[in-house]
């Protein structure tokens, strides 16, 4: 829970790098926390003809920008520029790239930037 509160205050920061735990403990509090918005919407009939719930809705947007915000950081911790994640608008291949660049491990010391977050502690 402390990576994905982390990642919501840093909500528009685009510089610096991100750890593979700060992502995709983000990423699995998103699907957790999504998956549950989506049966509240279910029981309470809060969705709408095209399927998507309200607070559902309402949750994705909230959390659009910080999610591009870890993404473009995680990249710049394997040495790309932030610009990579452009590639996830490509269907099926796109979102693989993404992955795989994702899981790829930290850049060694210090890049273009800044310095390499892995073996930080959690954030308190």
């Amino acid at each position: 829970m402390q990576w994905y509160l982390a990642v919501l205050k840093k909500y528009a920061v685009f510089s610096g790098r991100a750890s593979r735990s700060e992502i995709w403990w983000f990423i699995l509090f998103n699907i957790i926390i999504s998956f549950v918005l989506g049966f509240i919407d279910g029981m309470l009939g809060l969705t709408g003809d095209s399927g998507y719930g309200v607070l559902s809705s309402i949750y994705a947007l909230a959390v659009l920008i910080p999610s591009i915000a870890v993404g473009v950081r995680r990249l710049h911790d394997t040495g790309k520029t932030g610009w990579w994640i452009l590639i996830g608008l490509i269907p099926i291949i796109g979102a693989i790239v993404l992955i795989i660049f994702y899981c790829i491990d930290s850049e060694p010391g210090s890049n273009q930037y800044g310095e390499n977050p892995k073996g930080a502690p959690p954030p308190a």
